[in-house]
């Protein structure tokens, strides 16, 4: 298949990603487009509390469809400001206006919280006759599955009063916690000694040294992080224990009629049961051996016994030329984006389109900066349906990875934008899918190209990675996360405590893989900081191990895999992950045979790159 390269305003051979363009859904926190979505949102809200007298009587059904259009109208109003003012403080951490916005909109959610609770709370409680009725409309009859899903956990609610009360506090109390340590992390500076001198640079700007290739870079990078994490361990201990503290309260709280665990919420947000979460997680437990051997042969690669945690992200070590080495450069986005569209393309051409215009319309941000908040995620605006992809791209071959990872979770969005809003949303588990799809297709194109040794160690290399990240890393979080809320329940953490419950998180699941643990990664760690959402690390696996189910049934499927493929995607915002893995995939996510299936497709992969470095002579 020949498809056209991508063509974007960029300096030739560029290594840095282009800024993207957000004045298609605004020109300025200050422009009028905001202000009048704003006092829309506002006008949609006062009409709802007009019709939210009660839920009584005859005229119960009604009120509550009503209700339910003004929500749908609200909430695309509230996450398109609030998508636009995260895109800007994502690249601009201080950027005065947008923390305004940003504070302002705390307002809104608030009372967004207040008018629709009553709604919710009749969803949930009203009669399966009465629950019927109000599906019956033909607006609302799309969000079935969403409802019906709901009311599985009516027996968690508060009252009204109560619901309303925790809707408040929560603005100032869990989620004042988690915006600290964003605020934190994002005008956080470390000293990194590059080269002979010390330079003072920002967190996310460290964290891309620690995928260079050079052994003293890395580690210097490493320790500047940690050392600027260790400074405010106080801080950063105290949000973990109040967001941890919160929850486990809240779980209290609901607990009045059954006892609610707290894995209840993210199980239940990820559409899946705790059966198949333990499932998971044995699989994983067996699969530890192997993912060790993976780390071990990477240690190798690099003439060490073990890596540090400095070295997770280390490139491909560079051959020398006898070896069939080269020199090692800097991809080009440019060059990264045309790859990464003809792997989609190999599925079907409009996969390499859809990548294409996502870098033709500005929808990418791959900029360097000193006050870019670290990491990489995929958005999009409410109101017009389209992604965005966030990244500090610096040419790295990881980067690449990380680039066609989250235009998989974009193009997830992208075939599902014309589907009814209530059956947009998805769960976390679910939403690795396309991601981690995506990130395969490219590592095999990459492989099938690699031209000489170097570019088979390379690519091979990106496989190790994923494998040990989602095999061990992953669980080690989950292992610290779950003993964290064990412990919080009786008493909060010194940063000490967390320090070393942390250290044997990742001994246990590394063991002699890694020559030593990293203490500070709970501090480091965005994900244990996100307060709209806990347990932010075993939907990763799920979604890794589950992708690479669908991967497998490629071949299998032949001409009609694309139309299969799709039509899982559209569904995850409509079933469970037990419905779509029965349906698309004939598999039982909750027996371990279609797990293990996997794994051992995984095995071969290391042992292909065990033989590869024995053919290197390391």
């Amino acid at each position: 298949m020949s498809l056209e390269p991508i063509d974007i305003d960029m300096t030739e051979n560029q290594i840095a990603g282009p800024a993207w363009d957000l004045s298609c859904e605004y020109e300025s926190v200050t422009s009028q487009e905001l202000k009048a979505d704003l006092d829309r949102l506002s006008e949609l809200l006062h009409e709802a509390e007009t019709h939210n007298i009660n839920f009584q009587g005859n005229s119960a059904v009604g009120s509550a469809q009503t209700l339910t259009k003004l929500r749908e109208q609200a909430s695309t109003l509230l996450a398109n400001v609030g998508t636009y003012a995260h895109c800007l403080l994502s690249v601009d951490s201080q950027l005065e206006d947008a923390q305004k916005l940003n504070g302002e909109l705390q307002n809104f959610y608030k009372r967004f919280g207040d008018v629709f609770e009553p709604l919710s709370q009749f969803v949930d409680d009203a009669d399966d006759d009465t629950i019927a009725e109000y599906l019956a409309d033909a607006d609302i009859a799309p969000s079935a599955f969403l409802v019906l899903r709901s009311r599985e956990r009516a027996h968690e609610n508060l009252s009204l009063a109560e619901e309303s009360l925790v809707n408040g506090l929560s603005q100032d109390g869990i989620h004042a916690w988690g915006k600290l340590y964003n605020q934190l992390a994002g005008s956080l500076t470390c000293q990194v000694v590059v080269g002979n001198e010390e330079q003072e640079m920002g967190i996310a700007q460290a964290n891309a040294l620690m995928s260079s290739a050079d052994d003293h870079q890395r580690r210097a990078a490493w320790l500047g992080i940690n050392e600027a994490w260790s400074a405010h361990d106080e801080s950063t201990s105290a949000s973990l224990n109040a967001i941890s503290g919160w929850r486990l309260e809240m779980s209290k709280q609901r607990s009045r009629k059954q006892e609610i665990h707290f894995l209840d919420a993210p199980t239940h947000m990820n559409r899946i049961s705790r059966k198949t979460l333990d499932t998971l997680l044995d699989v994983a437990f067996r699969a530890k051996p192997l993912a060790q051997k993976a780390a071990r042969l990477q240690a190798r690669a690099y003439g060490k016994e073990g890596f540090g945690p400095w070295d997770l992200r280390a490139p491909a070590p560079v051959l020398s030329a006898a070896e069939g080495g080269r020199d090692a450069v800097g991809v080009p986005f440019t060059e990264a984006l045309n790859l990464i569209a003809d792997a989609y393309g190999q599925v079907d051409a409009s996969m390499a389109d859809f990548v294409r215009m996502m870098a033709q319309n500005k929808w990418i941000d791959g900029t360097t900066g000193p006050r870019k908040s670290p990491g990489a995620y995929c958005t999009g605006f409410a109101k017009s349906k389209t992604p965005r992809v966030y990244m500090t791209y610096t040419g790295g071959q990881s980067d690449t990875i990380t680039l066609a990872h989250e235009l998989g979770h974009a193009y997830h969005s992208w075939v599902m934008r014309d589907l009814p809003d209530s059956q947009k949303s998805y769960g976390m588990s679910l939403a690795e899918t396309a991601s981690t799809f995506g990130e395969t297709l490219v590592r095999d194109m990459l492989l099938e190209r690699a031209g000489d040794k170097q570019e088979q160690l390379n690519i091979m290399w990106e496989e190790m990675s994923a494998l040990t990240a989602f095999l061990l890393n992953i669980p080690a979080r989950f292992e610290f996360e779950r003993n964290l809320y064990e412990a919080r329940a009786e008493r909060p953490l010194r940063p000490q405590e967390l320090k070393d419950m942390m250290t044997s998180a990742w001994q246990n699941w590394y063991g002699d893989a890694l020559a030593e643990p990293d203490p500070m990664f709970w501090a480091s760690k965005l994900h244990f900081y996100i307060s709209e959402i806990s347990f932010y690390n075993f939907p990763y696996l799920f979604g890794y191990l589950f992708s690479l189910g669908v991967y497998a049934r490629r071949g299998a499927a032949g001409g009609d895999f694309f139309r299969q493929y799709v039509d899982l995607l559209r569904d995850t915002g409509r079933m469970t992950a037990e419905d779509i893995a029965k349906q698309h995939l004939n598999a039982d996510l909750t027996d371990q045979a279609f797990w293990l299936a996997t794994i051992d497709s995984l095995e071969r992969r290391v042992d292909d790159f065990e033989r590869l470095l024995e053919a290197l002579g390391v």
